[in-house]
């Protein structure tokens, strides 16, 4: 039996038992559900960056959203909440429009 060992969408167990193949799931705790999140976020920032394609890119950014909505809820706030510090940030130091890439700054 292939071992995954990582966090997986509520209903990937259902969808798993509907091919008739068996598995192992636990609950995990508050400590290791942030954890595992987190490297959720960085397994779908990976596979964001594999994308070759439009629609596999659109397909990564919408799992990674999936991760925002999930980081949102464990802080115990709202995505328009993380919305309002964007733009207040975007209004400060600005966003990425202009594609700048600092390259040095003297000392």
């Amino acid at each position: 039996m292939p071992k995954y060992n990582k966090l997986v969408r509520d209903k990937i167990p259902e969808i798993i038992e509907l091919t008739g193949k068996k598995y192992v799931t636990r609950a995990l705790s508050e400590e290791e559900y942030i954890k595992e999140l987190t490297n959720k976020s960085f397994e779908e920032l990976e596979e964001y960056r594999s994308a070759v394609t439009k629609e596999e890119a659109l397909e990564e950014l919408a799992d990674l959203m999936e991760v925002i909505h999930a980081f949102a809820k464990y802080h115990n706030t709202t995505l328009d909440e993380v919305e309002k510090l964007r733009r207040k940030k975007a209004v400060k130091r600005g966003a990425f429009k202009e594609k700048i890439f600092l390259v040095e700054v003297e000392d």
